[in-house]
């Protein structure tokens, strides 16, 4: 399990393992936010409730309308993206920093950024 590192990281309960946001994240996410975007997670994690833990104690969870977070393609995630938000393929706007997750978007019609 993750804790705060008190300087807006996380490490891990071991005092290894640290994560950090990606630089400029938190700024964007408020940007966003402030412009009343809709926003979502995906994340194709194989133990989702740390994944979600990480969302709070980086204190960006509130950002995100919509989460889909558990193992499986990237695919799923967008249907469920698009159920829900009723947003098109087309519409959305993806980040990631896996290839194979930016193919499957892109695939869909998603516009995908590699980070």
């Amino acid at each position: 399990r993750y804790k705060s590192d008190g300087k807006g990281g996380v490490v891990g309960s071991r005092g290894t393992d640290s994560k950090k946001l990606y630089k400029d994240s938190r700024e964007v996410l408020e940007m966003l936010s402030g412009a009343k975007i809709p926003m979502a997670a995906a994340s194709r994690t194989d133990d989702p409730p740390m994944a979600k833990n990480l969302l709070k104690l980086f204190d960006i969870d509130k950002f995100f309308s919509f989460k889909e977070i558990y193992p499986g393609c990237k695919v799923n995630h967008f249907k469920q993206f698009r159920r829900n938000s009723r947003f098109d393929y087309k519409d959305m706007l993806f980040f990631d920093d896996e290839d194979r997750n930016i193919e499957e978007g892109s695939a869909l019609g998603v516009t995908c950024i590699l980070v």
